[in-house]
């Protein structure tokens, strides 16, 4: 992961999709989420639509380098229904997405083996509904500089395509930048080459 600058994740949640296996449903639901308390909103929400339904399993990735997940099985027989889930998120290699799939019973009981392979299924076809896009890691930086040499500080951000996040112009310029993590050495040593633009320190 330490080269990787590059992460899969989705723009909007997928539409609904539905899976079914002797009678009990299985609802598929992807979302895009960069908190724990957004998973939290999706799943009460999902509750409320839902409010007849018998489990509402999920697992969600968080973090740019996929640093933080969880899986909940939410009373299935354990690692039958968020392992799984979790699974087609590795397998989509996607993070800041929570999928859940919300079970309603059909009378029958489907085993573990089955259990598996719907909440699996339920992922999956979540996932496929989703729209999958790849983002950059950028490193964030920021540069201070006299305004006469704004022209200077500009070709190098239109010249090395960094992107400006925030910009104050005045006397002084103070630039918040972020640029992809495999070009960012490479282009805060030209901005450091250019006498009168100071790096300023990151919190």
């Amino acid at each position: 992961m330490e080269n990787k600058d590059t992460y899969n994740t989705i723009l909007s949640p997928s539409e609904e999709t539905l899976f079914k296996d002797r009678n009990s449903k299985f609802f598929g639901y992807a979302f895009p989420v960069t908190t724990e308390e957004e998973v939290k909103e999706h799943i009460d929400a999902l509750k409320k639509q839902h409010y007849q339904a018998r489990h509402w399993c999920y697992a969600y990735v968080l973090g740019k380098e996929y640093e933080q997940y969880r899986a909940n099985d939410d009373g299935e027989p354990s690692n039958s229904a968020g392992a799984p889930i979790y699974g087609q998120l590795q397998s989509f290699d996607v993070t800041n997405v929570l999928v859940v799939v919300v079970r309603y019973f059909g009378g029958t009981k489907l085993g573990v083996g089955g259990l598996i392979n719907a909440y699996r299924t339920g992922a999956q076809l979540a996932l496929e509904n989703a729209r999958i896009v790849k983002k950059t890691i950028d490193i964030p930086f920021s540069v201070q500089f006299e305004y006469p040499l704004l022209n200077k500080a500009m070709r190098l951000i239109n010249d090395h395509k960094v992107t400006i996040i925030e910009q104050k112009m005045e006397m002084d310029c103070v630039f918040h930048l972020a640029i992809r993590r495999k070009e960012s050495e490479k282009v805060i040593e030209a901005f450091n080459e250019v006498y009168g633009i100071n790096l300023l320190k990151e919190d």
